[in-house]
């Protein structure tokens, strides 16, 4: 009788020693995940220039529209990649060898249209810069001689101090001087703001090809060969009205992925050339030598 008696306490000891240690798991657990909310606002690309913000339940699925890290704020993931993108638009062919082959009309290529950020003081959003630059409230510039700009400082802080190309380009030598809302190239051609790249790669020639060839910059969606996917235009990035100040912000990067079970450190990556099996080919020549 004692026996059973000695042995119900034990397993009911145990049985407290499990339970409640869980129990109180179960209790923090709530308190954890609220001290854990979700970033709402963060950056696609450039801090303080692709702002973008969560909201919540916006896939089929139930996903929110992005999700932000907690410690760079740049966007993770995309719950849509391709929500309010536009087809990226035929881009010249460059030469006879263009694997390209210059067509990026269909929707397989697409871009976050760039026209939307010229809206300036939230005036006439059809209009943009052509609400001021109409020739008349300012008046068209006689020449493109840098000068002190009287507006825009927030852009530029000084005008004359433009740094782009080393002092070699000016303001007017990429924005349209008649028609405020597009670029133009040093032929006179029109170029959307939806389209930047066509007017970096005139000079920037090396690295508009890596661009295309999916070298430079970024793209998300389908890895599948003429999958759709968006990419990023040059301005995304870069802005090239501080290039010279600062060509590229850097931003935090995200922790280490955490290690598979039972590994205790990446010892494994830091082998060169194959690693065991340069090891083991060096053994194998040391043994074939006389």
């Amino acid at each position: 009788m004692k026996i059973r008696t000695i042995a119900k306490l034990t397993m009911g000891a145990l049985l407290v020693s499990v339970v409640v240690p869980c129990a109180g798991f179960s209790q923090s657990e709530p308190a954890a995940q609220q001290a854990a909310a979700p970033v709402t606002d963060c950056f696609e690309s450039r801090e303080g220039y692709t702002a973008t913000t969560r909201v919540e339940n916006v896939t089929p699925d139930g996903f929110p529209n992005i999700k932000c890290s907690p410690t760079t704020h740049g966007v993770l993931w995309w719950g849509d990649p391709f929500d309010g993108t536009i087809p990226m638009g035929e881009m010249p062919k460059l030469g006879n060898e263009d694997w390209t082959k210059g067509d990026y009309e269909n929707e397989e290529a697409v871009v976050k249209p760039r026209e939307p950020m010229l809206m300036y003081f939230n005036m006439e959003p059809t209009k943009h810069c052509q609400f001021c630059h109409d020739g008349k409230t300012v008046p068209f510039p006689k020449d493109k001689r840098p000068r002190l700009l009287a507006a825009h400082q927030d852009i530029v802080e000084d005008s004359t101090k433009l740094m782009h190309g080393r002092g070699a380009i000016w303001c007017l030598d990429c924005h349209n001087p008649t028609k405020r809302n597009t670029l133009y190239d040093h032929a006179g051609n029109e170029i959307s703001f939806n389209q930047p790249q066509k007017l970096c790669g005139k000079c920037h020639g090396e690295v508009y090809r890596y661009w295309r060839m999916g070298i430079h910059g970024k793209r998300i969606g389908s890895w599948t060969n003429g999958g759709k996917k968006r990419w990023w235009v040059c301005t995304e990035c870069h802005n090239p009205h501080t290039v010279q100040v600062n060509r590229f912000q850097p931003i935090k990067p995200e922790p280490a992925p955490a290690l598979p079970k039972g590994m205790k450190n990446a010892a494994h990556e830091q082998h060169e050339h194959g690693g065991t099996h340069q090891a083991e080919g060096a053994v194998h020549e040391k043994a074939a030598k006389p």
